[in-house]
Protein backbone atom coordinates (compact mmCIF):
# COMPACT_ATOMS: atom_id res chain seq x y z
CA UNK A 1 0.00 0.00 0.00
CA UNK A 2 1.34 3.24 -0.57
CA UNK A 3 2.62 5.43 1.90
CA UNK A 4 0.52 8.68 2.75
CA UNK A 5 -3.37 9.71 3.50
CA UNK A 6 -5.79 7.44 1.98
CA UNK A 7 -7.99 9.31 -0.74
CA UNK A 8 -11.61 8.76 -1.49
CA UNK A 9 -11.18 6.02 -4.11
CA UNK A 10 -9.51 4.04 -1.38
CA UNK A 11 -12.20 4.84 1.28
CA UNK A 12 -15.13 3.79 -1.05
CA UNK A 13 -12.74 0.68 -1.26
CA UNK A 14 -12.41 0.50 2.45
CA UNK A 15 -16.73 0.25 2.85
CA UNK A 16 -16.71 -2.09 -0.25
CA UNK A 17 -14.29 -4.82 1.31
CA UNK A 18 -16.00 -4.36 4.41
CA UNK A 19 -12.75 -2.50 6.51
CA UNK A 20 -15.46 0.25 7.05
CA UNK A 21 -18.92 -1.02 8.05
CA UNK A 22 -22.35 0.60 9.92
CA UNK A 23 -25.05 -0.34 11.43
CA UNK A 24 -26.95 1.93 8.03
CA UNK A 25 -25.23 1.22 5.03
CA UNK A 26 -22.25 4.29 4.70
CA UNK A 27 -24.07 7.19 2.65
CA UNK A 28 -22.20 8.20 -0.42
CA UNK A 29 -21.79 11.99 0.46
CA UNK A 30 -20.12 10.53 3.74
CA UNK A 31 -16.87 10.42 1.70
CA UNK A 32 -14.75 13.76 1.57
CA UNK A 33 -11.59 14.05 -0.30
CA UNK A 34 -9.70 12.67 2.28
CA UNK A 35 -12.10 11.59 5.39
CA UNK A 36 -15.21 10.00 6.35
CA UNK A 37 -18.19 11.98 8.06
CA UNK A 38 -19.44 9.54 10.73
CA UNK A 39 -22.79 9.48 12.39
CA UNK A 40 -24.79 9.51 15.77
CA UNK A 41 -26.31 6.61 16.95
CA UNK A 42 -29.26 6.50 18.86
CA UNK A 43 -28.55 6.65 22.34
CA UNK A 44 -26.61 9.13 24.29
CA UNK A 45 -24.87 8.03 27.34
CA UNK A 46 -24.55 11.41 30.19
CA UNK A 47 -21.42 10.54 32.06
CA UNK A 48 -19.96 11.35 35.36
CA UNK A 49 -16.46 12.54 33.64
CA UNK A 50 -14.09 12.17 30.43
CA UNK A 51 -12.45 9.21 30.29
CA UNK A 52 -10.35 6.85 28.25
CA UNK A 53 -10.66 2.72 28.01
CA UNK A 54 -7.65 2.24 28.47
CA UNK A 55 -5.70 -1.24 26.66
CA UNK A 56 -7.54 -4.24 26.92
CA UNK A 57 -11.04 -2.47 27.95
CA UNK A 58 -14.09 -1.65 26.13
CA UNK A 59 -16.09 1.91 26.06
CA UNK A 60 -19.34 -0.13 27.00
CA UNK A 61 -18.01 -1.41 30.32
CA UNK A 62 -16.39 2.10 31.21
CA UNK A 63 -20.05 3.90 30.45
CA UNK A 64 -21.49 0.90 32.88
CA UNK A 65 -18.65 2.35 35.24
CA UNK A 66 -19.91 5.73 35.05
CA UNK A 67 -23.10 6.03 33.26
CA UNK A 68 -25.43 8.69 34.88
CA UNK A 69 -28.40 8.52 32.45
CA UNK A 70 -29.00 7.37 29.22
CA UNK A 71 -30.21 10.04 26.59
CA UNK A 72 -32.94 8.36 23.62
CA UNK A 73 -32.05 10.67 20.35
CA UNK A 74 -34.18 9.19 18.14
CA UNK A 75 -37.22 12.67 18.64
CA UNK A 76 -33.97 14.58 19.19
CA UNK A 77 -32.50 15.68 22.40
CA UNK A 78 -30.19 18.53 23.95
CA UNK A 79 -27.11 18.02 25.24
CA UNK A 80 -26.53 20.60 27.86
CA UNK A 81 -23.48 22.89 28.06
CA UNK A 82 -21.22 21.97 30.63
CA UNK A 83 -21.85 18.46 30.41
CA UNK A 84 -19.85 15.17 29.07
CA UNK A 85 -21.85 12.54 26.79
CA UNK A 86 -20.59 9.05 25.14
CA UNK A 87 -22.66 8.66 21.70
CA UNK A 88 -22.45 5.00 19.99
CA UNK A 89 -21.33 5.89 16.50
CA UNK A 90 -23.15 3.85 13.55
CA UNK A 91 -19.75 2.82 11.82
CA UNK A 92 -17.12 0.58 13.14
CA UNK A 93 -13.82 -0.19 11.74
CA UNK A 94 -11.76 -3.54 10.71
CA UNK A 95 -8.54 -1.37 10.34
CA UNK A 96 -5.72 -3.76 8.60
CA UNK A 97 -2.24 -4.00 10.00
CA UNK A 98 -0.27 -0.78 8.63
CA UNK A 99 -3.43 1.46 8.38
CA UNK A 100 -4.21 3.45 11.33
CA UNK A 101 -7.24 6.03 11.70
CA UNK A 102 -7.47 9.39 12.85
CA UNK A 103 -10.56 11.54 13.57
CA UNK A 104 -11.13 15.12 14.33
CA UNK A 105 -14.41 17.30 14.89
CA UNK A 106 -15.98 18.87 11.70
CA UNK A 107 -15.20 22.35 11.38
CA UNK A 108 -18.84 23.34 12.51
CA UNK A 109 -18.63 21.61 15.54
CA UNK A 110 -15.39 22.86 16.42
CA UNK A 111 -16.84 26.22 15.79
CA UNK A 112 -19.61 25.54 18.31
CA UNK A 113 -17.05 25.17 21.16
CA UNK A 114 -18.38 21.63 20.81
CA UNK A 115 -15.41 19.35 22.02
CA UNK A 116 -15.66 15.71 20.28
CA UNK A 117 -13.36 13.10 20.30
CA UNK A 118 -13.38 10.05 19.16
CA UNK A 119 -12.82 6.88 21.48
CA UNK A 120 -12.48 3.06 21.17
CA UNK A 121 -12.09 -0.31 22.90
CA UNK A 122 -8.42 -0.32 24.13
CA UNK A 123 -7.85 3.60 23.31
CA UNK A 124 -4.73 5.11 25.47
CA UNK A 125 -5.48 8.28 23.45
CA UNK A 126 -8.39 10.59 21.78
CA UNK A 127 -8.83 10.55 18.24
CA UNK A 128 -5.87 8.35 17.54
CA UNK A 129 -6.96 4.88 16.30
CA UNK A 130 -4.05 2.12 16.11
CA UNK A 131 -3.28 -0.10 13.14
CA UNK A 132 -5.43 -3.34 13.19
CA UNK A 133 -8.11 -2.06 15.34
CA UNK A 134 -11.05 -3.58 14.84
CA UNK A 135 -14.22 -2.89 17.08
CA UNK A 136 -17.11 0.11 17.34
CA UNK A 137 -16.64 3.87 17.74
CA UNK A 138 -17.84 6.42 20.22
CA UNK A 139 -17.54 10.19 20.53
CA UNK A 140 -17.16 11.70 23.67
CA UNK A 141 -19.13 14.93 23.34
CA UNK A 142 -18.98 18.07 25.78
CA UNK A 143 -20.30 21.51 24.84
CA UNK A 144 -18.53 24.29 26.38
CA UNK A 145 -20.46 27.59 25.25
CA UNK A 146 -23.96 26.24 23.87
CA UNK A 147 -26.40 23.74 24.34
CA UNK A 148 -27.10 21.37 21.45
CA UNK A 149 -30.16 19.50 19.82
CA UNK A 150 -28.83 16.33 17.70
CA UNK A 151 -30.13 13.11 16.37
CA UNK A 152 -29.04 10.12 15.13
CA UNK A 153 -27.44 10.02 11.27
CA UNK A 154 -25.85 13.77 12.57
CA UNK A 155 -22.07 13.96 11.98
CA UNK A 156 -19.78 15.92 14.23
CA UNK A 157 -16.45 14.14 13.79
CA UNK A 158 -14.78 12.77 10.75
CA UNK A 159 -12.06 9.91 10.43
CA UNK A 160 -9.27 9.78 7.99
CA UNK A 161 -6.74 6.92 7.40
CA UNK A 162 -2.49 6.86 6.58
CA UNK A 163 -0.76 4.61 5.72
CA UNK A 164 3.15 4.85 7.18
CA UNK A 165 4.34 8.50 8.22
CA UNK A 166 2.74 10.89 5.91
CA UNK A 167 3.83 13.89 7.95
CA UNK A 168 6.21 16.05 5.64
CA UNK A 169 9.07 17.69 7.21
CA UNK A 170 10.40 21.50 7.49
CA UNK A 171 12.98 21.23 4.72
CA UNK A 172 10.27 19.41 2.56
CA UNK A 173 7.64 21.98 3.16
CA UNK A 174 10.10 24.83 2.64
CA UNK A 175 10.61 23.53 -1.06
CA UNK A 176 7.12 23.29 -1.66
CA UNK A 177 6.45 26.66 -0.86
CA UNK A 178 9.26 27.40 -2.52
CA UNK A 179 7.42 26.21 -5.55
CA UNK A 180 4.44 26.80 -5.29
CA UNK A 181 3.53 29.07 -2.20
CA UNK A 182 1.72 27.59 0.54
CA UNK A 183 1.25 30.77 2.40
CA UNK A 184 0.45 34.06 0.88
CA UNK A 185 2.76 36.10 3.08
CA UNK A 186 6.25 35.12 4.97
CA UNK A 187 5.86 31.39 5.75
CA UNK A 188 6.81 30.30 9.58
CA UNK A 189 8.10 27.06 9.39
CA UNK A 190 8.77 25.07 12.34
CA UNK A 191 7.73 21.49 12.71
CA UNK A 192 4.65 22.56 10.41
CA UNK A 193 3.42 25.96 8.73
CA UNK A 194 2.87 28.50 11.51
CA UNK A 195 -0.19 30.48 11.78
CA UNK A 196 -0.74 33.48 13.32
CA UNK A 197 -3.60 35.88 14.71
CA UNK A 198 -5.12 38.92 12.63
CA UNK A 199 -6.03 41.40 15.05
CA UNK A 200 -5.19 44.37 12.16
CA UNK A 201 -8.16 43.93 9.32
CA UNK A 202 -7.60 45.30 5.94
CA UNK A 203 -10.83 47.12 6.50
CA UNK A 204 -13.14 47.58 9.60
CA UNK A 205 -11.89 47.04 13.38
CA UNK A 206 -14.07 43.96 13.72
CA UNK A 207 -11.22 41.45 14.38
CA UNK A 208 -13.41 38.45 16.03
CA UNK A 209 -16.47 36.49 18.11
CA UNK A 210 -16.58 36.16 22.17
CA UNK A 211 -19.30 33.86 22.96
CA UNK A 212 -22.28 34.72 25.23
CA UNK A 213 -22.17 32.98 28.37
CA UNK A 214 -26.29 32.44 28.45
CA UNK A 215 -27.47 31.63 25.10
CA UNK A 216 -30.36 29.48 23.76
CA UNK A 217 -29.89 25.82 22.29
CA UNK A 218 -28.70 25.19 18.89
CA UNK A 219 -30.35 22.58 17.00
CA UNK A 220 -27.26 21.66 14.51
CA UNK A 221 -30.00 20.79 11.32
CA UNK A 222 -30.76 24.47 10.93
CA UNK A 223 -28.58 26.26 8.46
CA UNK A 224 -28.35 30.23 8.34
CA UNK A 225 -30.84 30.06 10.97
CA UNK A 226 -29.59 31.87 14.18
CA UNK A 227 -29.10 35.87 14.70
CA UNK A 228 -25.23 35.78 15.84
CA UNK A 229 -26.33 38.78 18.32
CA UNK A 230 -28.40 36.34 20.52
CA UNK A 231 -25.20 34.03 20.81
CA UNK A 232 -22.02 36.04 20.14
CA UNK A 233 -20.27 39.47 21.24
CA UNK A 234 -18.27 41.09 18.54
CA UNK A 235 -14.74 42.15 19.31
CA UNK A 236 -13.49 45.55 17.72
CA UNK A 237 -9.94 46.73 17.76
CA UNK A 238 -7.64 48.93 16.32
CA UNK A 239 -4.83 48.55 18.94
CA UNK A 240 -3.84 45.14 16.87
CA UNK A 241 -4.38 43.20 20.58
CA UNK A 242 -7.11 42.43 22.85
CA UNK A 243 -6.92 40.52 26.13
CA UNK A 244 -8.47 37.31 26.59
CA UNK A 245 -10.93 37.08 29.30
CA UNK A 246 -10.32 33.17 31.15
CA UNK A 247 -12.84 30.48 30.73
CA UNK A 248 -13.91 32.63 27.70
CA UNK A 249 -14.27 31.21 24.15
CA UNK A 250 -13.13 33.08 20.80
CA UNK A 251 -13.43 32.90 17.04
CA UNK A 252 -10.63 34.59 15.39
CA UNK A 253 -8.67 34.52 12.25
CA UNK A 254 -5.43 33.70 10.82
CA UNK A 255 -3.51 36.58 9.33
CA UNK A 256 -2.37 33.87 6.84
CA UNK A 257 -4.37 32.72 3.92
CA UNK A 258 -2.85 29.12 3.06
CA UNK A 259 -3.25 26.52 -0.04
CA UNK A 260 -3.67 22.89 0.48
CA UNK A 261 -2.56 21.43 -3.12
CA UNK A 262 -3.92 18.56 -4.34
CA UNK A 263 -1.94 15.88 -3.22
CA UNK A 264 -1.27 17.60 0.72
CA UNK A 265 -3.99 17.22 3.67
CA UNK A 266 -3.43 19.07 6.65
CA UNK A 267 -4.52 19.11 10.22
CA UNK A 268 -4.15 22.50 12.30
CA UNK A 269 -2.64 21.76 15.51
CA UNK A 270 -1.70 23.62 18.59
CA UNK A 271 1.46 25.74 18.95
CA UNK A 272 3.70 25.29 22.07
CA UNK A 273 1.80 25.81 25.42
CA UNK A 274 4.61 28.10 26.81
CA UNK A 275 3.71 30.96 24.84
CA UNK A 276 0.51 31.81 26.53
CA UNK A 277 -1.98 31.19 28.95
CA UNK A 278 -4.21 30.47 25.92
CA UNK A 279 -4.99 27.56 23.84
CA UNK A 280 -6.14 27.12 20.12
CA UNK A 281 -8.55 24.21 20.43
CA UNK A 282 -8.85 24.11 16.41
CA UNK A 283 -7.39 19.99 16.08
CA UNK A 284 -9.26 20.35 12.34
CA UNK A 285 -8.60 18.54 9.37
CA UNK A 286 -8.05 20.68 5.82
CA UNK A 287 -8.94 18.44 3.07
CA UNK A 288 -6.80 18.87 -0.29
CA UNK A 289 -7.59 21.80 -2.59
CA UNK A 290 -8.48 23.70 0.29
CA UNK A 291 -7.73 26.98 -0.41
CA UNK A 292 -6.18 26.10 -3.55
CA UNK A 293 -6.60 27.45 -7.58
CA UNK A 294 -7.50 23.90 -8.64
CA UNK A 295 -10.41 24.19 -6.82
CA UNK A 296 -11.42 27.37 -7.57
CA UNK A 297 -9.66 29.08 -4.06
CA UNK A 298 -7.18 32.06 -3.67
CA UNK A 299 -6.11 31.03 -0.28
CA UNK A 300 -8.63 30.51 2.68
CA UNK A 301 -8.04 32.00 5.95
CA UNK A 302 -7.79 29.65 9.38
CA UNK A 303 -10.57 30.25 11.55
CA UNK A 304 -8.77 30.07 15.60
CA UNK A 305 -11.07 28.40 17.75
CA UNK A 306 -9.45 29.85 20.98
CA UNK A 307 -9.97 29.65 24.83
CA UNK A 308 -8.20 31.41 27.62
CA UNK A 309 -7.03 29.39 30.67
CA UNK A 310 -6.65 30.87 34.09
CA UNK A 311 -4.90 34.20 33.59
CA UNK A 312 -6.54 37.04 31.26
CA UNK A 313 -3.81 37.47 28.45
CA UNK A 314 -2.77 39.82 25.89
CA UNK A 315 -3.13 38.13 22.15
CA UNK A 316 -1.02 41.03 20.07
CA UNK A 317 -1.53 40.89 16.13
CA UNK A 318 0.89 38.75 14.04
CA UNK A 319 1.46 36.03 17.10
CA UNK A 320 1.77 32.24 16.05
CA UNK A 321 -1.10 30.83 17.72
CA UNK A 322 -1.37 27.27 15.74
CA UNK A 323 0.71 25.50 13.06
CA UNK A 324 -0.47 23.35 10.25
CA UNK A 325 0.68 20.11 9.52
CA UNK A 326 0.87 19.36 5.77
CA UNK A 327 0.85 15.18 5.20
CA UNK A 328 1.12 13.72 1.53
CA UNK A 329 -1.91 11.76 0.34
CA UNK A 330 -0.91 8.28 -1.16
CA UNK A 331 -2.84 9.36 -4.00
CA UNK A 332 -4.92 12.78 -5.20
CA UNK A 333 -8.06 12.37 -4.32
CA UNK A 334 -10.94 12.27 -7.13
CA UNK A 335 -12.66 15.24 -5.85
CA UNK A 336 -11.35 18.59 -4.06
CA UNK A 337 -12.23 20.03 -1.43
CA UNK A 338 -14.28 23.99 -2.90
CA UNK A 339 -14.48 22.16 -6.41
CA UNK A 340 -17.03 19.02 -6.70
CA UNK A 341 -18.60 18.68 -3.18
CA UNK A 342 -20.81 21.33 -1.59
CA UNK A 343 -17.53 23.41 0.65
CA UNK A 344 -19.05 25.80 3.51
CA UNK A 345 -15.85 27.71 4.20
CA UNK A 346 -13.89 27.86 0.70
CA UNK A 347 -12.55 31.17 0.18
CA UNK A 348 -13.40 32.38 4.07
CA UNK A 349 -12.02 34.50 6.27
CA UNK A 350 -13.37 35.61 9.89
CA UNK A 351 -17.00 33.69 10.10
CA UNK A 352 -18.77 31.74 12.30
CA UNK A 353 -21.05 28.07 11.78
CA UNK A 354 -22.90 27.24 9.07
CA UNK A 355 -26.00 27.42 11.53
CA UNK A 356 -25.68 31.11 11.72
CA UNK A 357 -26.94 33.91 9.23
CA UNK A 358 -24.98 36.76 7.81
CA UNK A 359 -22.79 38.50 10.75
CA UNK A 360 -22.91 41.92 11.60
CA UNK A 361 -20.43 43.73 10.46
CA UNK A 362 -17.72 46.24 12.01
Amino acid sequence: MTTGVLPDRAIRGMIEDGTLSADLAIRPDQVQPASLDLRLGTTAYRVRASFLAGEGARVADRISEFEMHRIDLSEGAVLEKGAVYVVPLMERLALPEGVQAVANAKSSTGRLDLLTRAITDGGVEFDRIAPGYTGPLYAEICPRSFSVLVRPGMRLNQVRFRAGQAILSDDALRARHASERLVDGTAVIDHGLGFSVDLEPATGDLVGYRAKPHSGVIDLERVGHYDPAEFWEPIHTREGRIILDPGAFYILVSREAVHIPPDCAAEMAPYLAMVGEFRVHYAGFFDPGFGHGAAGGQGSRGVLEVRCHEAPFVLEHGQVVGRLVYEKMADPPETLYGADIKSNYQGQGLKLSKHFKTPYGP
